[in-house]
């Protein structure tokens, strides 16, 4: 199982990823974030799938990007170049992973401003090696396990929200996957790409980040004894039970 997640806000991109991948009965540590030079512009790259066709495909994507002659001035350019490799790869070992009862499972994010772009970009590419662009709308994608993250990024989460509060919410989301499932872990990599500089990446172990991560427990916690208790009273107050609405009555 895998946690990566990309959020596109209005100053800039976070990248979040979770380094646990299981090898047969063996648990290790391995990165799922790639940052790669393209002459003067980087960009931020995340997968989730089996390692093997992630990592044919980055060495075959790194290497087409170093015999490439003339560079890329917008970020959909590499995105395509990405999908070629994701075709040669499904080419290559496709039928024979089939034929082991595997999936050519390969999902990427990528994202960064080149030149040519009026704005940063953050496009998910598909294991068929087609892309779809994060939209405003719904400003993250989030790779392998989501269920137990996006409830929270539905309801905090803006194109407007500051980079800041952008990564507070990523670690948030990972940090409850992490706790729900055994198939996500730390350390927990991240990545800030702030509009107009460079990228920042940095590796948080997990004693690190503990204190946060509890202070946001307790939180939620208080908050939930702190709601108002009114909305309740025809359930829990002196009303006889018969004025009750059936729950199969009420309207959705």
């Amino acid at each position: 199982m895998t946690f990566c997640i990309g959020i596109k806000v209005r100053d800039g991109l976070v990248g979040i990823a979770d380094t646990r991948i299981s090898v047969g009965s063996q648990t290790l540590t391995a990165r799922k974030i790639t940052v790669i030079d393209d002459g003067d512009h980087s960009m931020l790259l995340m997968t989730s799938g089996l390692r093997s066709v992630r990592d044919k495909v980055l060495t075959y994507f790194e290497e087409a990007l170093e015999e490439r002659k003339v560079g890329f001035d917008k970020l959909y350019q590499a995105a395509n170049a990405l999908a070629d490799q994701v075709r040669r790869v499904a080419q290559e070992d496709k039928a024979a992973l089939i034929d082991a009862g595997l999936r050519f499972d390969l999902n990427c994010l990528i994202g960064g401003q080149f030149t040519a772009d009026k704005d940063h970009k953050l496009y998910m590419l598909y294991p068929q090696a087609n892309w779809v662009e994060v939209s405003q709308g719904t400003p993250y994608c989030i790779l392998g396990e989501s269920s137990y993250g996006k409830p929270l990024l539905d309801r905090i989460l803006r194109y407007e929200s500051t980079l800041e509060d952008a990564f507070k919410a990523g670690f948030l989301a990972f940090d409850s996957t992490q706790s729900s499932t055994t198939g996500v872990g730390y350390p927990m990599d991240a990545v800030i790409f702030r509009k107009g500089e460079p990228m920042v990446t940095n590796r948080f172990l997990q004693e690190e980040v503990t204190g946060v991560a509890e202070r946001w427990n307790y939180s939620l916690r208080r908050l939930v004894e702190k709601m108002p208790t009114e909305w309740m009273e025809p359930l829990l107050g002196d009303e006889p039970v018969s004025n009750v609405t059936p729950i199969t009555s009420i309207e959705n």
